[in-house]
């Protein structure tokens, strides 16, 4: 049973992280202007790390807690927080931020085919239809995109490998570390993610860092608000929730993410464009719909977890047994 501290922050999380990680492609696409995308990462991962190093410090706290699950946390941050972030850099300095976005909600279809087998988590007919229709809203942008230019499939591809990445990074985390201790987990990933950035840097690009205003703000966006505080809230959902249905937030990032694009950086918002966030947010809708009306569930604040206030509400619309077992929910 949770407390009602976490329960509140169990209903916010899914709309905070979709508008953390929302505003990360705004803000990543004003800064990549003057910082190379390789070397914008690996400074933002670093200043991450050592935040959370320090804090580590600060409170006296020690990594044995992670208890030889270390390396699955560090090879989840490095996946997660380094080589799929690095990739969604390297495509925005290419294609448009909405793109990119919807790239990336190709990772809870990916997700929920792996979850079954490897986390024992198995999906409703409703749940897979969602997932379906949130994947064609990807093609439906994405598809027609790529097919209109070899360029731009090319490009949109290296968003794809990140996605890979991501959901590897995730499956680990849901098989592992799903109760390990947030700060010593989460400072363990971001120095395995600042290592993997830094190495890609040197040997992948020249980089390029233009110092002002823009620059300052937009790492300190990124490192500060969208590593720290939206990646704390993606784990949380997922220590919290079943894999499947947390990462199906990731449909409602490309709607958020191309209004941010159209208001603020001047990027088209086309009719098919629109009709994909649709069928992509319908799809999202679909997968984390709650059961049931009990009071107290996380599902009912439209989230993507487990959560419920009562021991006699502990059935979750996911349903989650131990790996190999094979339930299907």
């Amino acid at each position: 049973m949770l407390d009602g501290a976490t329960v509140r922050l169990a209903r916010l999380a899914p709309v905070g992280f979709v508008l953390l990680w929302s505003s990360s492609f705004v803000a990543t696409r004003a800064g990549l202007r003057y910082l190379s995308p390789l070397a914008f990462v690996a400074l933002r991962q670093s200043l991450c790390a050592l935040v959370l190093v320090g804090l580590m410090l600060a409170t006296r706290s020690s990594f044995s807690v992670l208890a030889g699950r270390w390396f699955y946390c560090a090879l989840a941050g490095a996946l997660v927080n380094g080589v799929m972030v690095m990739a969604a850099h390297w495509g925005m300095v290419r294609v448009g931020a909405a793109p990119m976005a919807l790239v990336q909600t190709l990772h809870p279809l990916l997700t929920a085919l792996l979850a079954g087998p490897l986390l024992g988590e198995w999906l409703r007919v409703r749940q897979w239809v969602g997932l379906f229709l949130g994947a064609a809203g990807v093609a439906l942008i994405v598809g027609l995109a790529a097919a209109t230019s070899v360029p731009q499939a090319n490009r949109l591809a290296v968003g794809a490998g990140g996605v890979l990445a991501l959901t590897a990074g995730t499956i680990l985390y849901g098989r592992f570390c799903r109760d390990v201790p947030l700060l010593a987990g989460t400072a363990v990933q971001f120095v395995a993610a600042s290592l993997v950035c830094i190495a890609a840097t040197v040997t992948l690009e020249s980089p390029r860092l233009v110092w002002n205003a823009v620059t300052v703000a937009s790492v300190a966006w990124n490192a500060g608000v969208v590593s720290l505080g939206g990646m704390a809230l993606y784990f949380f959902m997922l220590t919290h929730g079943a894999a499947a249905r947390t990462t199906a937030n990731f449909y409602l990032v490309p709607g958020v993410t191309a209004v941010m694009a159209w208001l603020f950086l001047g990027e088209d918002l086309s009719a098919l464009t629109v009709c994909g966030l649709v069928v992509a947010a319908i799809g999202c809708r679909l997968v984390g719909a709650p059961q049931d009306a009990t009071a107290g569930n996380w599902d009912d604040a439209g989230g993507s977890g487990e959560a419920k206030t009562t021991p006699s509400a502990r059935e979750p619309a996911v349903r989650k047994t131990p790996a190999p077992a094979r339930h299907r929910y």
